[in-house]
């Protein structure tokens, strides 16, 4: 048997620096978070090559008294924890002792520092984990750490360094996300004799503006919550700002940039249907709780933690997050365009009140689109098919007659007329008769069909609706907004059992592929929720009886094919909420108003009055924005007005 022996302690420090200190980055993680530590007001971080050569981290926090100099770089020597039931109540970002052992190990590494009361600085050199004598030397209060030659003496560490640009990729996020956690202390960075960052102390917004950029900045939603002694505070973006990865997650705890798998899922619940698939939210969220609730002492890196009561965090934070975008205005805007050559602000601001209301008295003696005054009646298209465009009653929506009109629209006077062109008046109405086919597909009474004769918006390629709002133009996308409708009503349905199902008087077989066939029959359970009815046949055939009504044009057999392909996409057998989520999008696509189709005005003002009755208008469930809006002062700009 081979012999057992005791590592060197060097040997120790240098297997923990493998642990701890992977990298530049790791080196000012660990030297920054002593920093602060310390109580430091300031830090500066210079580095040259990317880390590799030298990393240099002056704080002026309370610094360390002459005579524990040695004993600050000895391994697992701390000052923060005392005993093993510490470790349970952490407050600090370091409590082990190991990292300044670990990277006086795999460097030569120079520690000067002087607490307030010492009349001059004491410094401490160590090379490959070998220290020299102490000696006097000067410099202001607090710490300086100097690095050099990192793993100049584990050259197979050296291998797996990458460029120097890679490399100061991660040192620049390691920095920023201390920097983001902490906005109160003034922190530079150097890298080759450039400064890189200097962002003094002050509000969380102006730190996030400084590191990812004032336009990110300006489109955050402040987040604040307060559950028995659990505070969640922080900014969420708003969807329009999203990202192709997580690395914008920010989630600080205590102070401390974690990483936890829990609430990356909440947080992306709660995004749920306001995002593109593949698109992840942007968040700085900062959670507040006390010490004995969280085991940080679970990861080398501190990176991970183990809540107390884990679903206790999850929930506030899905639920803050969902209360809050309920709350919030969430249409999409479009971006200003850059400022062109200034138009004479001085002449509009100076217009005679008398010329403004000359004005608004010509435009009501032309009237909206004729010379006579009158509103150009619209003449009807041909009529489809007969099949129900918006298809609003199949799933029992509140009545559109007798509701006020959206806050955010007001008539629109121009109205399409195929028949005689724009702007011409007919001598008779004749859409009468339209107006009667068109209560009867929309439920609605006679009367008030023909009261709601005029849309609200104006229709344009047969894909958008248009309207004026008090801020400006509001363009809609008339198929997302449908399909997100028809989605959430169909949602409540499907929660409340109650989706209605067509049956067939002969059951209609359709052939499918081995895996789809599996599929189908493996979830009838979940098709059934939606309508669908399913039963093996023999072989791979598959026997539907029943199929959503919403769907009654479309062959039963395509519908199914449709199902099974959502089943089976991913690759993965997916949680049952998640598939019948899915479903409900492909079915509410399916479902939707399409582009190209036509609308009459009694389709128009019932799609616009539905809107208000989702809770997520602005996006529909595959996170397209529905709406975009251009501001008045947008459109001013275009025309050269200012």
């Amino acid at each position: 048997m081979p012999t057992i022996r005791q590592l060197p302690p060097s040997v120790v420090n240098k297997i923990a620096a493998g642990e701890v200190i992977e990298r530049p980055a790791s080196v000012v993680k660990e030297l920054v978070e002593n920093s602060l530590d310390a109580g430091a007001r300031r830090i500066d971080v210079t580095v040259e090559q990317g880390g590799t050569e030298l990393i240099r981290v002056v704080d002026d926090g309370c610094g360390v008294a002459p005579e524990q100099l040695e004993l600050a770089l000895a391994s697992h020597a701390t000052s923060k924890i005392v005993d093993a039931d510490d470790l349970f109540r952490v407050a600090t970002l370091g409590f082990r002792g190991e990292a300044l052992a670990s990277i006086a190990a795999v460097s030569r590494l120079s520690f000067r520092s002087r607490p307030l009361e010492a009349p001059i600085a004491t410094e401490l050199e160590v090379v490959g984990g070998t220290a020299e004598p102490l000696r006097p030397v000067g410099g202001p209060c607090g710490t300086t750490v100097e690095v050099r030659n990192l793993f100049f003496n584990t050259p197979v560490r050296q291998k797996f360094l990458r460029t120097t640009q890679t490399e100061m990729g991660h040192l620049t996020e390691a920095l920023t996300r201390l920097a983001l956690a902490h906005p109160q202390v003034h922190f530079t960075l150097q890298h080759g004799g450039r400064l890189i960052h200097d962002l003094p102390p002050g509000e969380a917004r102006q730190r996030i503006a400084a590191l990812c950029g004032q336009e990110l900045a300006d489109g955050l939603i402040r987040i604040e919550s307060d559950d028995d002694g659990i505070q969640l505070t922080g900014d969420v973006a708003n969807p329009t700002h999203s990202r192709p990865n997580n690395r914008m997650q920010y989630l600080f705890l205590n102070g401390r940039f974690i990483r936890d798998r829990s609430l990356q899922h909440a947080l992306g619940e709660a995004y749920r249907g306001l995002l593109l698939t593949g698109r992840f939210p942007v968040c700085f969220l900062h959670l507040q709780m006390p010490a004995a609730a969280v085991d940080v002492n679970v990861h080398p890196t501190k990176l991970e933690v183990r809540f107390q009561d884990g679903g206790r965090v999850y929930s506030q934070l899905l639920s803050t997050l969902r209360t809050k975008f309920l709350s919030t205005d969430l249409i999409a805007r479009a971006s200003a365009p850059p400022l062109g050559s200034a138009i004479d602000d001085e002449i509009m601001a100076s217009t005679p009140a008398a010329s403004q209301g000359l004005w608004d008295w010509a435009k009501r003696q032309l009237g909206p689109a004729t010379g006579d005054g009158r509103v150009p009646d619209f003449v009807p298209f041909v009529d489809r098919d007969q099949r129900d465009v918006l298809r609003l009653h199949r799933v029992d929506l509140p009545p559109l007659v007798g509701r006020a009109p959206a806050a955010s629209s007001r008539a629109v006077n121009i109205i399409p007329n195929d028949a005689g062109g724009e702007g011409e008046a007919a001598a008779s109405d004749p859409t009468a008769d339209y107006a009667s086919a068109a209560a009867h597909r929309l439920d609605l009474p006679h009367d008030a069909a023909q009261s709601h004769r005029s849309p609200r918006a104006l229709q344009i390629h047969n894909r958008y609706l248009v309207t004026e709002t008090d801020e400006g133009l509001e363009v809609i996308d008339q198929h997302a907004l449908h399909e997100r409708i028809l989605y959430e009503a169909l949602r409540e349905r499907v929660l409340a059992g109650a989706v209605e199902s067509q049956r067939l008087l002969v059951p209609e077989p359709v052939d499918l592929a081995a895996s789809e066939a599996a599929a189908a029959v493996e979830n009838r359970e979940t098709l059934a929720q939606l309508g669908m009815e399913v039963e093996a046949f023999g072989g791979e055939t598959v026997l539907v009886s029943a199929y959503p009504a919403m769907l009654a044009n479309l062959p039963p057999a395509e519908v199914l094919r449709s199902l099974v392909e959502q089943l089976l996409a991913g690759g993965k057998a997916p949680e049952s909420r998640d598939i019948l989520d899915e479903l409900l999008h492909m079915i509410a696509c399916k479902a939707a108003v399409k582009y190209g189709d036509r609308l009459t005005p009694q389709e128009i003002d019932a799609l616009l009055e539905q809107r208000g009755l989702a809770q997520d208008h602005h996006h529909c469930p595959h996170g397209r924005p529905t709406a975009l809006i251009f501001t008045r002062e947008q459109l001013d700009r275009q025309f050269k007005r200012i």
